[in-house]
């Protein structure tokens, strides 16, 4: 129980430092002169994948490659087909700019970019691991994405949906404050590095109670957990009918997730992939690839009979996941 109560007070905090994170973060970019729309876009993504990002670097340094792994693969389906699914339950969702069309392919290439780094050690005879050289691929790739993201937001500020709409979201604080921006940034820090503490140490517990391995604790607690201003916000935005921000929300959040969070536990220390590790990454390359011909070729629209299904395929997979014995 103990552990459970653990894991619980951890991702409480991981989740509120994240939030303190954006919105004083996104005050000291303002103070600074930055533009409303790269404070919403840049700002918004690293903010609320904080709680992955410390989670990762301190599993990484205590040589937890399984919760590390677990962790980021496990938010990017949790992004996919539980907040995706609810939100599109929530409220239909409808893609009216170009921007979010932009970044669904690229996070298929991405997903596939990962996919081939953890098959190349099995097809050479080797243990399949995402190492520091695949790791600086990821940084480069990182860099790309960022500059032609905030090139095309700049580019499209007065037209793209996504840009109004983030400009908007209560989250993001686009006016310099003089006031406690940079204590913000602070205590957020502070509640990020002691929830990353309380998470990592109750999940290697709460793993051995439950008999399996850590990476599925991090696969379907820790990546539930940390994926949480995710969830706030999607829904939000659907409620809103912001739908550009809902799904723009989710897909930059894995891009941010794969790019930067699980290269930087990899260059800490090499991320061995665990056992059915493989069949997640497919998992979420299949879920990735569902989104093309919906909102790229389609209407791009999800409706909420789409939505009930990634919710089933997600509960569907959890299940097959934890009593298939693959650990």
């Amino acid at each position: 129980m103990a552990d459970f109560v653990g894991v619980a007070i951890g991702l409480i905090l991981l989740v509120g430092g994240g939030m303190l994170l954006v919105t004083g973060g996104s005050r000291l970019a303002a103070r600074l002169g930055v533009s409303p729309v790269v404070i919403g876009l840049i700002v918004l993504g690293f903010g609320t994948s904080a709680p992955e990002l410390v989670v990762n670097v301190s599993g990484a340094i205590r040589g937890e490659s399984g919760l590390v792994f677990g962790n980021v693969i496990g938010s990017n389906i949790v992004n996919l087909a539980l907040i995706l699914g609810l939100s599109a339950i929530v409220g239909q969702i409808d893609i009216r700019g170009s921007l979010v069309r932009r970044e669904v392919p690229l996070l298929l290439l991405v997903t596939s970019i990962i996919t081939v780094m953890a098959l190349d050690g099995p097809l050479d005879g080797a243990v399949s691991a995402i190492g520091r050289s695949d790791a600086i691929i990821l940084f480069i790739l990182f860099g790309i994405f960022i500059f032609v993201t905030a090139r095309g937001a700049l580019a499209t500020a007065r037209t793209d949906p996504l840009v109004t709409e983030i400009s908007e979201n209560p989250m993001i604080e686009t006016r310099p404050a003089a006031g406690f921006a940079g204590l913000s940034v602070l205590i957020g820090l502070a509640l990020l590095l002691a929830g990353s503490e309380v998470t990592i140490r109750s999940a290697v517990s709460l793993s051995g109670l439950l008999g399996v391995s850590p990476a599925l604790v991090g696969l379907f607690v820790v990546a539930v957990g940390t994926s949480v201003p995710e969830l706030v916000t999607s829904v939000i935005a659907v409620i809103y009918k912001e739908s550009d921000l809902a799904v723009g929300n989710v897909v930059g959040s894995n891009l941010f997730n794969s790019l930067f969070v699980l290269p930087v536990g990899a260059l800490i220390d090499p991320i061995v992939i665990p056992g059915g590790g493989l069949s997640d990454l497919a998992f979420s390359w299949l879920l990735t690839a569902a989104l093309i011909p919906i909102f790229i070729f389609g209407r791009a629209r999800l409706g909420r009979s789409t939505g009930a299904l990634l919710l089933v395929a997600y509960l569907v997979y959890a299940g097959v996941r934890f009593t298939s014995g693959i650990a």
